[in-house]
């Protein structure tokens, strides 16, 4: 099995990039195609990916946020606003699901086939075709370092290209994923804000807050961007402090915050906010997957 840096050996943190998972995850995968100069640094939980940079020892994180299947990656969005790190750039990564065995294997081998819950339901239809039985397991690359270790033909797992290169295996079929657009945004952080200059690129602001308790607060909020033209791709809410009263909106705009139009609509909305309830969490160029 091929290796991979971990946590305790570091060697140049400026050129690290972390991100949650096993080898072979599709998180590794993103962090090796948006920045391949980057080594990878895996880490077993978000909070872990999140503190390697708070601390660090990496100078990166590439964070799942959504996936065009499965929704909102849960929990990424508490820990967000709280880590104290700022969102850099995105990166928008294909899933593709692949069917690995061991080296020999045969597809009619196999009886069983392990994988995370969501990528097992991501590819009823293969499992259906080939009758075989769906193993939950914790993710898609440790299935697969799970079968290599375990040495059974009749077990198969679903994961990366990736994986199966990292752990000496075969890929028995491609691209067996049931919906072709299966993607997963990522947003790229780091310890410091990094306020693109302002041009004719495409940018898009993230913003976190919550609104005052009144009625249409949030209605009112918004409308500073309808005003003045900026596009909203994203606002999603979340509740906080474990209160089923107060939630948090999470804002993905198109603009740049030294634009009057943004200038503009972020003042009305701060506006009908808190103090200190309105949090930029980054300005960044839009990924080319959106155009």
């Amino acid at each position: 099995m091929a290796s991979l840096k971990g946590e305790n050996s570091v060697t140049d943190p400026q050129r690290t990039i972390a991100f949650q998972g096993m080898p072979g995850a599709y998180s590794h995968a993103a962090c090796k195609a948006a920045r391949p100069d980057f080594e990878p640094l895996a880490c077993n939980s978000f909070e872990d990916m999140l503190l390697s940079v708070q601390e660090g020892r990496a100078a990166l994180a590439m964070v799942p946020v959504e996936n065009s299947v499965a929704g909102r990656v849960a929990d990424i969005h508490h820990l967000l606003p709280e880590s104290g790190l700022h969102i850099i750039g995105e990166h928008f990564q294909r899933v593709n699901h692949m069917l690995l065995g061991l080296k020999g294997a045969k597809i009619s081998d196999i009886r069983s086939v392990k994988s995370h819950t969501h990528a097992l339901a991501q590819c009823r239809k293969l499992i259906r075709d080939l009758d075989i039985l769906p193993v939950i397991s914790a993710d898609t690359a440790g299935s697969a370092a799970e079968i290599a270790a375990a040495g059974d033909p009749s077990v198969g797992a679903i994961a990366s290209a990736l994986a199966a290169e990292l752990n000496d295996l075969q890929i028995l079929r491609t691209d067996v994923e049931d919906a072709v657009h299966n993607t997963t945004r990522f947003l790229i952080m780091a310890r410091e804000s990094v306020i693109p200059p302002l041009d004719d690129t495409l940018y898009v602001t993230t913003i976190v807050f919550r609104v005052r308790s009144v009625p249409a607060a949030l209605y009112k909020a918004l409308g500073g961007f309808a005003t003045n033209g900026i596009n909203l791709t994203k606002l999603e809410s979340y509740l906080v402090e474990g209160s089923f009263s107060a939630a948090q909106f999470y804002v993905d705009a198109e603009g740049h915050p030294e634009t009057s139009a943004m200038k503009m609509a972020l003042e009305e909305l701060r506006f009908f906010c808190p103090e200190d309830a309105v949090q930029i969490l980054g300005t960044y160029p839009a990924a080319d997957f959106r155009r």
